[in-house]
Order: structure tokens, then sequence, then C-alpha cells
């Protein structure tokens, strides 16, 4: 997770020196900040499918393998496109969706994993695990792309974030499995402590009949779940995209100090997440998974509104950054009860109601820098967050639709783990 957020990073650290270089207006430079969002939100479904079907280590290394390709071609668009700007600008947003579209793969496939190397009562603290690798991966982003486009230009943050990325690609490839009962290094005792009851068969561990769209799309928590998620999408593709030009073109921040306070959200992001995963699980112990799941949802998205309407507002640069820095963690803090709560409603198809999830949330983040753009603007960057603001406390508010414990799996044709279908 750390790889896909410099992957989704650089661009946001690099567009600075885009924009310069080849003149693009600000709105066309939201529209290239937003087709990686389109393109991860498009094939969100597809890869959910693909590592319920064919297992997440295979899925996740080809993924992997394809957007580490497109990061890498970034740095040659302007000398494959430069017969006029319009090409051009449409040549990065190409490369930017293609980009988004193999990325597509990370989370949904990464929450199945979840699903199946954790226990029920610490699914919280496990999706929460993926927030915060790309809240770290946001920390070092900053710092280290800025620093090696000072020395080497722009080009180089796409060559070398791609060339990490196969790193990462052939590791998994060679160490991880899909299941614990796959893996060497796994006993008795543990698999008992994960609760798990597939038994393997020598066999391909991956055979589902087929994912029950119509059962998932009968649940109203499912809805709840997905267009709230949507609503939670919006704010982070700010930082993911604006935040570090919002630093440097509006703060007047230097180069060197936007790297270094640009990584502040990510920081929140990466410490509350495991927070509000923590809590998540503690929560559902104590007020079962409807409340329990609720209760940290409501209480991140709020605070997020509300950091997001003081940060705009803040005169001072250090007041304002840490107060949306804490807004950007706080919408971390809510996050990993939306992902436990894919596992907790279809724990078998978590994988394609994680990429249903988050395909609604990446349209939301494709929207969300072009949005952005146009209300900085017209209007100004308050008006902008105060957008985000009302966006983030909506997503809080849908969660009275959404019941964790309304699991889609209680049928008996869907207990595929008692008999072994899988």
């Amino acid at each position: 997770m750390v790889a896909t957020a410099l992957g989704r990073l650089n661009l946001g650290i690099a567009g600075k020196y885009i924009q310069d270089e080849f003149g693009f207006t600000t709105q066309t430079m939201g529209w290239i900040l937003g087709a990686f969002s389109f393109g991860y939100a498009l094939f969100q479904i597809p890869c959910g499918w693909a590592g319920d079907r064919f297992g997440p280590r295979t899925t996740l290394t080809f993924a992997i393998l394809w957007w580490s390709t497109f990061t890498v071609l970034m740095s040659f668009v302007p000398s494959l496109f430069h017969s006029s700007w319009w090409n051009l600008a449409w040549a990065f947003a190409i490369g930017r969706f293609f980009t988004g579209a193999g990325e597509a793969a990370s989370y949904p496939n990464a929450n199945k994993i979840v699903a199946f190397w954790t226990s029920e009562e610490e699914r919280g603290i496990g999706s929460s695990l993926l927030l915060g690798g790309v809240g770290a991966g946001g920390i070092f982003a900053p710092i280290l792309l800025s620093r090696a486009i000072e020395r080497w230009g722009w080009r180089s943050s796409f060559v070398l974030c791609g060339l990490l990325a196969v790193t990462i690609a052939l590791v998994w490839f060679l160490y991880s499995t899909n299941r614990p009962e796959e893996h060497r290094g796994v006993n008795s005792a543990e698999l008992n402590l994960l609760g798990s009851k597939w038994r393997g068969n020598g066999h391909h561990s991956f055979h589902l009949k087929g994912t029950p769209w119509g059962k998932l799309l009968a649940s109203r928590s499912v809805w709840g779940l997905i267009l709230s998620y949507f609503c939670h999408g919006y704010t982070p593709y700010i930082f993911f995209t604006w935040f570090f030009i919002y630093l440097t073109r509006v703060r007047g921040l230097t180069v060197t100090r936007g790297g270094l306070w640009g990584s502040t959200p990510f920081i929140a992001m990466t410490l509350m997440a495991l927070l509000g995963g923590w809590l998540s699980d503690k929560a559902v112990t104590r007020f079962g998974r409807r409340h329990g799941r609720r209760s940290t949802v409501w209480i991140g998205m709020t605070a997020s509104a509300l950091m997001l309407i003081a940060g705009g507002r803040a005169v001072g640069d250090t007041s304002a950054i840490l107060l949306l820095a804490l807004a950007a963690g706080f919408s971390s803090f809510a996050a990993p009860s939306w992902w436990a709560s894919c596992i907790d409603m279809s724990p078998n198809y978590s994988g394609s109601l994680s990429g249903l999830m988050n395909t609604c949330a990446n349209i939301a983040g494709g929207i969300a820098p072009i949005l952005t753009a146009h209300l900085a603007t017209a209007f100004g960057w308050t008006t902008a967050l105060d957008v985000a603001a009302l966006v983030s406390f909506s997503g809080g508010v849908i969660w009275l639709a959404v019941d964790a414990s309304d699991n889609i799996e209680t049928d008996a044709e869907y207990r595929l783990r008692e008999v072994g279908a899988i």
C-alpha cells in the first residue's frame, strides 16, 4: 500500500513543474489529476471480482506490474505527444487513467487478504493497516519525490515509483499466499486463532461459483455503505492531488517547505487510521457491529468536516496546515469501519463488495480535483474546502442506513467456508 500511495501522489508533486513547463491552466491540470481516479473507479469491480475468483496473490502481482509500467511511461509523454498542448494534456490524462486502472486492484484484494488473515475481532485494525500503509507512503512521498525532482527533474519521480513497484511485485509474488492455510509458516494453532475452516486439497483455493450481485444489491446496508463511501472518497483526493500545489502556490511555501509540510496530512492519516481501526473493533465488542462501526464513522466524519471548515478560514500557514492535516486524519479514522464492514457483511465476497464500494469512492475522487479547481478559481479555496466539509459530513449521516451485522451470507448456499466450496 506504501507503493500505491507513491504512485498516486507523484503527479500531485510533479504537477507544479508539469504545469509550469507546459503552461496548463488550473482547470486542465484538474482534469489530468482527476483522470487517475476515473480509471481507478472503473476497474474496482472487475479487480475485486478477479480477487474473489483467482485469488489476490496473482491479481495483485499482475496489477502492480501494470500500473508500474504506465507510471514509468508518464515520464515519456512529452517526447511521444508534443504536437500541441491539447494532445499533450490528453496524453498525460490517459496515462494517469491507465495507472489508476492498475492500482484499482490494491484495496479490494488487500481487503480480501484481511478477510482471511485476521480473526473476526480484528477486522477493523486489519483494515486500518491498509490505510496506514497509504498514509505512510504519503509521509515519505512529498519529501523524497520533491528532492528527487529538484535534483533530476520531474520525470525522475515516475521512474523511481515505477521501479519500486516492480520490486514489490516480485517480493509479493514470491512470498505471499492467498490464505494462511497455504503458507508454510502458519501452524494449526494460528489457524484456530484465525477461526479458519477452509481445508486445502492441493488445488487452487479460489473457485467461487459467482458473486451474488442480486443479493448484494438487494441489501439496504450495502447501498448505504457504497453511497456513504462515495462521500468519504471526495476529501482524501484533495490531499492526494492539490495539497502540495496549494501549499506552494496559495500559501507561498518553497518547494522544500512544501515537501515537508505536505507530509503532515499523511502522518495524521497513518496514526488516525490505526487508532480508528482499533477503536472500531473495541466498539463492536462493546456495542455490537451495527452501533460499533457506526459510532467511529460518525466521530471521524463529523470531526473531519469541522477541521476542513476551520482550516479553510485559518490565517496563519501553520494553523491552517495542521487543521487540514487533522481533517485528513479524522477522515482516515473513520475509513477502517467501511472496509471492515465489507468483510462483516460478506466475508467470502469481500473482494467484490470492496470493489463496488471503492468504485463509488473513486468516482467522487475523480470529481474532487476537477470540482476543487473550478471552485477555487471561481470562489476561492475557502469555498472549495467548505464543499469538501459538507460532502464529508453527509457521508456520516448516510450511515444511518448501514447495519454492519447484515450478513448476506447467512443462507446455507453462501456458507462456502463451511462446505469447502472454495
